[in-house]
């Protein structure tokens, strides 16, 4: 037809529903991996596929006082950066697909704790919102990466609401467990328990106690059974959701080795297969008792800058168990 060409009955045209029309029956989920990226998180303990890291630069020279950078000590940047290599080839080692933010400026200090920033569903991400005026901005490196990776962005947090995705954690597929305190309010919290309620999600709410940074830092989960907790830290709701949902819980030995070493900041790269912070004995036997295989990487250095593994990895895929 030509420009200006008006077609007799034209609303018989594919564009306008007639024949030719190709209606979109499929839910997002079952697109994901054609029409979407690959990607989706159901679990926390299913085998591992693929994560986004940050990989520290520039940004982690001349710091000064880390504080001011919510930093717990000075950093040695260079030695950081082979940290994180190390870190990063342990996940190559294990199988899983490593996959960088690459922001195109200098970012903030705190960049590589890639977790706090999103958080996986099944259908795609949750974009999160710091909450501290030293970590604002850090989500758009995150949004970018995703989009460019073909990852969904179901929502991302707005208004006066602050989501941190160490604030969350899938107890089953059909439960999140999410926790306000400190860095996730009570307005953020609301935003992504709506998000998650349209897909039939039930959520628990807890809180957690003054002195905790995140959900991440207090119970982590290392098979369809298993979970780990901080005793006197992690809330009591918590701890009863998951036993009555199957779960037994252990609680950390070493509180030493949990505030220092980071010991229980680990990440499930499959059913009772765990990458690990090195330098923790008594942590790692254990796990190792309670039938875990412990993966090790040394992150002495990174852990001066307030995280550890769980904290510094975005996870994005891991095997669906429907």
């Amino acid at each position: 037809m030509n420009a200006g060409e008006v077609k007799s009955g034209f609303v018989d045209a594919a564009a306008y529903g007639g024949e030719g029309w190709s209606p979109r029956s499929q839910p997002l989920r079952d697109e994901i991996g054609g029409v979407w990226g690959p990607c989706g998180v159901e679990t926390e303990w299913s085998t591992l596929k693929a994560v986004l890291l940050h990989q520290p630069g520039e940004e982690l020279e001349a710091l000064g006082d880390p504080d001011a950078v919510q930093m717990l000590s000075p950093v040695d940047a260079g030695q950081v950066r082979e940290e994180h290599d190390s870190l990063a080839q342990a996940y190559r080692d294990a199988g899983v697909a490593v996959h960088y933010l690459e922001p195109n400026v200098t970012p903030t200090p705190n960049q590589m704790f890639v977790a706090d920033l999103m958080f996986m569903t099944p259908e795609g991400a949750i974009v999160g919102r710091p909450a501290s005026t030293v970590r604002a901005g850090e989500e758009r490196w995150v949004a970018r990466r995703l989009s460019a990776l073909g990852i969904p962005i179901l929502r991302s947090v707005r208004g006066k609401g602050t989501f941190e995705g160490a604030d969350a954690a899938w107890i089953d597929p059909q439960t999140v467990l999410l926790t306000t305190g400190l860095r996730t309010n009570a307005e953020g919290a609301d935003q992504v328990s709506n998000l998650l309620e349209e897909m039939g999600v039930e959520i628990i709410r807890v809180g957690l106690p003054y002195g905790a940074m995140h959900l991440m830092g207090q119970v982590r989960f290392a098979d369809r059974d298993l979970a780990i907790a901080w005793p006197g830290r992690v809330p009591y709701a918590a701890v009863e959701a998951l036993r009555k949902r199957g779960y037994r819980v252990l609680f950390c030995p070493d509180v030493q080795e949990s505030v220092k070493g980071f010991a229980l900041n680990f990440v499930t790269l499959g059913p009772r297969r765990i990458l690990m912070s090195a330098g923790n004995p008594v942590t790692q036997a254990f796990y190792e008792d309670a039938g875990l295989s412990c993966h090790l990487v040394d992150i002495d250095e990174l852990m001066k800058a307030a995280g550890g593994i769980g904290c510094l990895t975005g996870i994005l895929e891991r095997e669906s168990i429907g």
